[in-house]
């Protein structure tokens, strides 16, 4: 992390789960994807992308895994106590996470450019202006 610059922290709700992210985010968007909009119970979810080497971990979580938009497999990390989500990725395994910007320490931080997935998303689950709508997926 350069000097001065502020990490992105946060975790789930209880505070059993925690993370620290450094450096900027690779992607920052919302996913309209049907996965995401069930997960989250809500029209999309908010996400920031960094790379795993940049992301320190501390607490356990829960798992669980789905098939994607893409064809591949969705994992979602809960906190085992609470059941917040709070991020994407296998741990250990992927060279990047996907942090659900609604686990923000500081919202603030959260400045998305990207709308992805957004084929087949809800009237209601509206798509802001200034998001450049990415044509992937279903």
């Amino acid at each position: 992390m350069s000097e001065g610059q502020k990490p992105y922290t946060g975790g789930c709700l209880c505070g059993a789960f925690r993370y620290q992210a450094s450096g900027e985010p690779k992607a920052s968007g919302h996913c309209y994807c049907g996965d995401c909009r069930k997960a989250s119970g809500s029209g999309f979810i908010p996400f920031m992308a960094f790379p795993a080497s940049a992301t320190r971990l501390i607490g356990e979580t829960e798992v669980h895994e789905s098939p994607s938009a893409r064809g591949t497999t969705a994992t979602r990390n809960f906190c085992p106590r609470c059941h917040s989500l709070v991020m994407g990725g296998a741990i250990g395994k992927d060279t990047t996470y996907n942090i659900y910007a609604g686990s923000l320490d500081d919202p603030s931080l959260f400045h998305p450019t990207i709308a992805v997935f957004t084929r087949g998303r809800p009237e209601w689950a509206v798509i802001p202006p200034t998001l450049k709508v990415l044509d992937i997926g279903k």
